[in-house]
């Protein structure tokens, strides 16, 4: 009999050491590190092999984050963290039925992240049945067999949902798409609804691109790089590569954020060291450590410099724009104590920033989480596009907007059609390509699939990788909503939590990583992935699979279309037998990508069409680009109450935990903790090691999380950050941003109590 497992990570019992904090990015510990990595998990000439095939032109694209690769690569073209993905992905397939049998769902809960991605591959199909402890072998054949009838058995198809991870080829997300649109909805949530959606709707509507407007090659020719709510030395490490060739070149450097991170203090290249190079390079000129969600009040005040520098360009905004009367205007009303009062920083530390972007020709803006996950998402991103368009940055030599994405394909799977809310040209061209008709109805994003299941309204859900109950906000009601559902399928590579709480019937899918060999009928297959700056190349997979029952995705997208519809309205199997078939449907259905399969196989393949860009258009319904008004968001809390923002480790990605060392914040052995300012911690008489228990407040709703030890750190006032998924379950289900109905992971409310066991040992 199954009994229910934890839902929640388990209390950390290791004990927590901490250092000091790093004040330099990279370097020798950088190397030592990624090597450590990969001789553990893939032993010495494994570890050198692998790690000169990613990201080269006739290698695989890092499975990591979508920073692009640049034109001249040098022969180890990764950085920390992409080590870390591959030698987790070439782990050997040790998780077989052998493995479930010995050990139960339960007993698998009450292990950390940590320890349940140690356990290596998944080597087989496996399923667990209703009532039972136990996931057991199941063949592929009996698997389809399963979903397919749990899919034709729903009284509408939509009541299935269909999930997608960032790390989704091209290839497998087109046909997936596909697919679930011939099965009759777009039910398709995937992991932008919880990043960068808010990136998306709050360009598409000022810009009529939802995407970023830069190249690799803009950042050689920018005046002023802004950085906003980013660690790109932790979650884009290759980033810094770009920085410092910029700073060499005489570009300065603007990091906003709540905490200083040490990728944009100093950065050391570690092949500087081959070429006898022992210099590091200081990045970030100015750091304004802006308040949790006061960067709206910052932007308002750069806004507010640039027109009394008379920073503007008149020409532009007269052909380019409209709405530049209306947004200054509001912008007078707004006084400076507002401003200074919300962002937690003073009048002259902005106008410092402001008179850099005043004398600038060509600024570059990069954000990533610290501006989507807010209730204001989509209008602070607005923001910052209003303070570019001032001075016409977009759409010239380097200048322009850089949502910098953070799975290596999350931005090219919604390019092909990995959306729950199409646009009505983007179902008619894909309706010509494909040839049958398409759902018109939108369906539902993450939140609301959620609370879809919370409702019993959803019989199946699938998921295309991914590790949705530790990625999605408020974890117990999203367990709760998992448990609710007959069939939960998922197809992984390694084992995660999601495995573990599930439908009334769960069933994993093992497939092929992106390092592996993927032979098909016609012989070897190659991918293709879409980077953050919208560049589409090919990645090839060169190591022998981990285990002879691993299938590729395209293959199973196939075969459970196959098994669902018959032959209609395409001819499922035969498609996945070379993906060049694929890719001539994707060149019908899709725009830029007409003649895919001979553009893809350029060597440094090919960009995607960009109007902002490319020609200085907008594809606006006016064909101008559009200057928005936005009221100052409502900052305030009460006296006792602190705002929480979630954030990874430098051992994580995503939701994966490759280790338990926060390098750079000098944090090791231990993840349940809470980052506060040391002299919030004096004023509750505090000291370092403190045990807290949390407690969030949304709408007359509370969520508690215990046993949080305190760690003073540099970060305003009033300010507190947690890692995730740790403490995903204090973020409210409907806490969500404005339009995008992205989680406010950046802003939770909550107060802290202190607990009896506290643990002030020193190390």
């Amino acid at each position: 009999m199954r009994e229910e497992p934890r839902a929640r990570t388990p209390e950390d019992r290791v004990p927590l050491k901490l250092s000091t904090p790093k004040k330099k990015a990279a370097g020798i510990p950088a190397v030592t590190s990624s090597l450590m990595h990969g001789i553990k998990k893939m032993g010495v000439v494994k570890t050198a092999r692998t790690l000169r095939m990613v990201n080269q032109k006739q290698g695989f694209d890092c499975p990591g984050c979508a920073w692009p690769d640049p034109e001249h690569r040098t022969t180890f073209e990764f950085c920390e963290n992409g080590a870390k993905a591959v030698a987790d992905e070439a782990m050997k397939a040790n998780v077989t039925p052998e493995f479930f049998s010995k050990h139960s769902v339960q007993e698998l809960a009450d292990m950390s992240d940590y320890q349940l991605n140690g356990f290596g591959r998944i080597a087989s199909p496996v399923i667990l049945k209703e009532g039972s402890s136990h996931y057991t072998s199941i063949s592929w054949d009996d698997a389809f067999d399963r979903i397919s009838s749990r899919l034709k058995s729903t009284t509408t198809p939509d009541r299935a949902v269909f999930y997608t991870s960032g790390r989704t080829s091209n290839e497998a997300a087109f046909l997936y798409q596909a697919f679930v649109r011939a099965y009759g909805t777009n039910n398709m949530p995937d992991c932008s609804n919880m990043c960068h959606e808010s990136s998306g709707k709050g360009l598409g509507s000022t810009i009529g691109i939802g995407k970023g407007t830069v190249s690799l090659e803009d950042f050689n020719h920018a005046n002023v790089i802004m950085v906003i709510g980013q660690n790109p030395g932790t979650n884009h490490p290759r980033m810094l590569t770009a920085l410092r060739d910029a700073k060499k070149r005489g570009s300065r450097i603007i990091h906003i954020n709540p905490l200083p991170e040490a990728g944009l203090t100093r950065f050391k290249h570690p092949q500087d060291y081959m070429k006898g190079d022992l210099k590091t390079t200081t990045l970030a000129d100015i750091h304004l450590p802006v308040r949790i969600g006061g960067d709206a009040a910052l932007m308002k005040g750069l806004i507010k410099h640039q027109l009394d520098c008379g920073a503007i360009d008149k020409s532009f905004i007269e052909e380019k724009t409209e709405g530049y009367e209306a947004m200054i205007h509001h912008v007078e009303t707004i006084d400076w104590n507002s401003i200074t009062s919300d962002s937690g920083l003073s009048e002259s530390q902005i106008r410092e920033a402001g008179a850099m972007l005043a004398q600038s020709s060509a600024t570059i803006a990069c954000w990533a989480m610290g501006l989507t996950q807010h209730r204001n998402g989509v209008g602070v991103i607005q923001e910052v596009v209003n303070l570019l368009l001032l001075n016409g940055h977009v759409g010239r030599p380097g200048a322009g907007f850089c949502p910098v994405r953070g799975h290596s394909n999350v931005q090219g799977d919604r390019t092909v059609g990995i959306w729950e809310a199409p646009s009505k040209a983007f179902l008619q061209r894909m309706e010509e390509g494909l040839g049958f008709p398409m759902p018109q109805h939108h369906g539902y994003d993450v939140v609301r699939a959620i609370q879809a299941m919370l409702d019993g309204k959803v019989d199946v859900f699938f998921c295309m990788g991914g590790n949705f109950l530790s990625a999605a906000p408020d974890t117990d009601q999203t367990a709760i909503a998992l448990q609710n559902i007959g069939l939960t399928v998922q197809v992984s590579t390694k084992l995660n939590r999601s495995h573990l709480i599930t439908g009334k019937e769960a069933i994993i899918l093992p497939c092929l990583g992106r390092t592996e060999i993927d032979e098909q009928a016609s012989g070897q297959q190659f991918v293709s992935v879409e980077n953050s700056m919208g560049q589409v190349h090919r990645s090839v997979g060169g190591l022998p699979p981990a285990s002879s029952a691993l299938r590729s995705e395209p293959w199973i997208v196939a075969r459970m279309a196959q098994d669902t519809l018959g032959n209609q309205p395409l001819q499922w199997m035969n498609l996945v037998e070379n993906y060049d078939e694929i890719r001539s449907l994707m060149a019908r259905s899709l725009n830029g990508f007409e003649e895919y399969n001979a553009k893809v196989r350029e060597p440094h393949g090919f960009a995607l069409p960009n109007p902002p860009r490319d020609s200085q258009s907008f594809a606006t319904p006016t064909g101008k680009a559009h200057f928005t008004v936005h009221e100052l968001p409502d900052v305030s809390i009460q006296s006792d109450q602190y705002v929480l923002m979630t954030m990874r480790s430098h051992d994580q990605y995503n939701t994966t935990i490759y280790g338990l060392h926060d390098r750079y914040r000098g944090v090791h052995g231990h993840r349940r903790v809470l980052f506060m300012n040391a002299e919030d911690m004096v004023e509750r008489g505090w000291k370092t090691r403190q045990s807290v228990s949390i407690t969030s407040h949304f709408n007359g709703e509370t969520r508690h999380s215990s046993h949080w030890l305190v760690v003073p750190y540099e970060i305003p006032s009033g300010n507190l950050a947690a890692y995730f998924p740790e403490a995903n379950s204090l973020v409210p289900l409907h806490s969500t941003a404005d339009l995008s109905n992205t989680p406010t992971s950046k802003w939770i409310v909550c107060t802290l109590t202190s607990m009896d066991d506290t643990h002030l040992e020193e190390e």
